[in-house]
């Protein structure tokens, strides 16, 4: 199941699609600036649905639904159009997402900062004996 959810969340409209496949949720966030028109959605779902990169799978209870009288889902659907912004669920897949994420960058900006201090501090060997080599 995929579901996208847009909302404004100043000063750009975004959106939020999260696929649920065998009990685990991939969220991904999606920036569309001017807020977008029913079928500027439908064709940026066509042109880059494929091209979207999800969070890491988490795990997920679903429960499962039982067959609504009409009035049921219509005030159903009427109170999920009226919320603001996103599921909670997605919130905090996203933070986490975005957590794991920032850790990365931390690791491979460490290895590389490691790898220049060696390199320099080679360079300064060589240096040192290059003079000695001079006299």
């Amino acid at each position: 199941m995929i579901k996208l959810t847009v909302f404004f969340e100043d000063p750009f409209w975004k959106g939020v699609f999260e696929k649920i496949c065998n009990g685990k949720l991939e969220i991904c966030k999606v920036v569309f600036g001017k807020e977008p028109k029913d079928y500027e959605i439908y064709e940026f779902v066509l042109k880059n649905y494929y091209k979207l990169e999800f969070s890491k799978p988490l795990l997920v209870d679903e429960k499962l639904e039982l067959k609504l009288n009409p009035k049921k889902m219509q005030r159903k659907i009427r109170r999920t159009l009226q919320k603001k912004g996103i599921g909670t669920k997605s919130q905090q897949a996203m933070k986490l997402d975005y957590e794991n994420r920032k850790i990365e960058r931390r690791v491979i900006y460490k290895e590389k900062r490691e790898e220049i201090e060696k390199l320099e501090y080679q360079k300064r060997q060589e240096k040192k004996k290059q003079k000695k080599r001079g006299h």
